[in-house]
């Protein structure tokens, strides 16, 4: 079942009535670590004719039969981004297989990478001590003067989530090797006036 958060319905009370549906559909190519949704509020006629309509708490919603066992036990939230999904099978999924290096090692490809990925970083697993990971940062991230930060707030929380046996995550990297080890403002710009 998939129900919908109080701001959903309200908002959905807004914009619907008994002719229009809301369309939820995993985006293709998502990861299925982290996978996109999408939201589009049609009409019933519109529909292709593929989809299941499903019952969310007296709003109807039209899902692919191939989505919804991906979708059972989703929340649907309405928030200044427009709506979102609530998802426990994802977390569920990374947890239920492998040993921790293997879990780890995929968050950090289908969960990480992509965001450091547009600052010219990767962060990779360097080793397991029993619940303590190990990652190096390569690339924009070895150095970094918000390394720390990206670790501590975004890597680590995300590891934790997804792997809960982890208890800790360190950070292996030798900030101070390399051609530009810490990010440096441009000396012109300081020294103006």
């Amino acid at each position: 079942m998939i129900t919908l958060s109080e701001t959903a319905r309200s908002r959905l009370s807004d914009v619907m009535d008994a002719e229009t549906v809301l369309r939820v559909e995993v985006v293709n190519g998502s990861s299925p670590l982290a996978p996109e949704y999408a939201f589009v509020i049609c009409d019933r006629v519109d529909l292709a004719g593929d989809e299941l309509l499903v019952n969310a708490d007296g709003f109807t919603l039209a899902v692919l039969d191939s989505d919804l066992p991906m979708l059972r036990g989703s929340v649907v939230e309405f928030t200044a981004q427009g709506f979102e999904l609530r998802n426990p099978n994802v977390q569920a999924a990374i947890a239920a297989a492998g040993p921790i290096a293997e879990r780890v090692s995929r968050v950090l490809e289908e969960r990480v990478n992509p965001g450091v990925a547009a600052h010219g970083g990767k962060i990779t697993l360097a080793a397991v001590e029993d619940t303590v990971v190990y990652v190096k940062m390569n690339g924009g991230c070895h150095g970094c003067g918000l390394a720390q930060v990206t670790l501590r707030k975004g890597v680590e929380r995300m590891i934790r989530e997804a792997v809960p046996e982890v208890t800790e995550v360190r950070d292996s990297t030798d900030h101070a090797s390399g051609e530009r080890p810490f990010y440096a403002p441009n000396a012109a710009a300081t020294t103006a006036g």
